[in-house]
């Protein structure tokens, strides 16, 4: 399997013959998050860990921006498609999670597990999960699901 900057660059190259300069944008915008990591001192090395954590916070920006983008009305409806096509774009190399059924039986399990059952208990109960499922579970999904299951 090729590495996360091979396929970047594959996918540069089919953006470039496509003239799709959306992805091209997205593809620039990630390369130079990574080439300032690289040059901040902070010893990080080009890697598949690098890339996955580039992508990873790039993505989760752009999460966070569409609910304002929503709020703005007409105005970011441009960006709001413009989000999407680059959270998806970012998606395709980020590790699948999972969904908030398979969440809730994890979470399910541990407050069992643990004892926990007072609301109040949401951080123990949040960071037991994380511990053990932190690359297959998605935060926010985790916090809706755990306030469900402690509210019950």
């Amino acid at each position: 399997m090729s590495t996360i900057k091979e396929q970047i660059e594959a996918k540069l190259r089919e953006a470039r013959i496509a003239r799709d300069e959306r992805a091209k944008n997205v593809i620039g915008m990630l390369k130079s998050k990574v080439l300032v990591e690289l040059k901040s001192g902070s010893g990080a090395v080009e890697n598949d860990e690098l890339w996955l954590a580039t992508i990873t916070s790039y993505a989760k920006q752009v999460r966070k921006a569409i609910p304002e983008y929503e709020k703005a009305g007409e105005r970011g409806l441009e960006m709001i498609d413009e989000a999407r096509f680059e959270l998806g774009f970012c998606e395709q190399f980020l590790p699948r999670k999972l969904d908030a059924a398979a969440t809730e039986a994890i979470v399910r399990e541990i407050a069992a597990a643990n004892a926990i059952k007072d609301p109040k208990m949401i951080g123990k109960l949040v960071g037991l999960v994380m511990k053990a499922h932190k690359d297959d579970i998605d935060g926010d999904t985790l916090r809706q699901v755990a306030q469900r299951v402690l509210a019950e």
